[in-house]
């Protein structure tokens, strides 16, 4: 009997990962505006962390359907462009789509994995960002390495990524009720998620190993606010893949009773004004 230790396998997780981005994608397009008002203010702090302006040329990584990229694009103008990559054709779809909407001809996308952008010409982009996307990634140093390649000497990369489960109740919460009663074991070691760079430190030191210098990273409080628990709950069921492949492995009713007590502890975040979730982000921004 071998008493190995069960391995991170990073193809079949970015597999997985790529077929939970392509189902949510509808819904992540659909709670846009929701993603909006939560996400909107930490947005405009990282672009101004990034140095972003009037004619930029900015890579927006893990891109997703494109709240940020809109952004971005109405801020750099017609003198600037965005290319918005993502690993999910279907998501960057939606992203295509609301940059139409917003009349914005600057912005293209382009289906890439976030390690593969050495596949971008060297030294094209003022500014490379990511919102709440590194933690997806199995090989994180691989990614900055890749988002170091594209940018121009003096140019910034700026990320937004989930601080520590403590503070992230709003997500840390359904995750952990999931965890216990699937029965899932710990991540296994160097495996992704959303909290694996909110320790002490850990994202400012990822972007020195990748080399980059004048490391800042700034804390901002962004909580989730809808009106109910339940709306939280379907937001979160809606657009969060990863928590139903946690569920599979139980039946309909086991699922059922870890979707009623998510919503019964996700009830404590409710009060006079409605449901405030627990969220402080990370942002951290590098120079090359």
């Amino acid at each position: 009997m071998s008493d190995q230790k069960p391995q991170f396998d990073p193809v079949r997780y970015k597999q997985t990962t790529l077929q939970q981005w392509e189902s949510a994608a509808e819904a992540w397009h659909r709670w846009g505006p929701l993603l909006s008002d939560w996400l909107g203010a930490p947005t405009e702090t990282m672009l101004d962390m990034a140095g972003i302006g009037k004619g930029s040329h900015v890579l927006d990584v893990a891109a997703g359907a494109g709240d940020q990229t809109v952004s971005v694009g109405r801020r750099v103008g017609s003198t600037g462009r965005v290319l918005a990559t993502d690993l999910s054709p279907g998501i960057l779809e939606f992203a295509a789509a609301r940059a139409r909407e917003a009349a914005l001809d600057n912005v293209h996308t382009r289906e890439l994995d976030g390690e593969n952008l050495t596949e971008l010409e060297a030294e094209s982009f003022d500014a490379v960002i990511s919102r709440v996307g590194m933690i997806y990634f199995p090989d994180q140093q691989r990614a900055l390495a890749g988002m170091r390649h594209a940018l121009k000497e003096g140019g910034k990369v700026a990320a937004m990524v989930y601080s520590t489960a403590e503070k992230n109740g709003f997500f840390s919460v359904p995750v952990s009720i999931i965890r216990r009663r699937a029965k899932l074991p710990p991540p296994l070691a160097g495996q992704p998620g959303p909290f694996s760079l909110g320790g002490d430190k850990v994202l400012a030191q990822a972007f020195i190993k990748a080399g980059f210098k004048d490391v800042e990273v700034k804390a901002v409080d962004a909580p989730l606010r809808v009106e109910s628990a339940a709306e939280c709950l379907q937001f979160e069921k809606e657009s969060f893949g990863a928590l139903h492949q946690m569920l599979s492995g139980l039946s309909g009713e086991e699922k059922d009773q870890a979707w009623r007590e998510i919503e019964d502890r996700l009830g404590e975040f409710e009060g006079t004004d409605g449901f405030s979730g627990p969220c402080e982000l990370l942002i951290a921004v590098g120079t090359k």
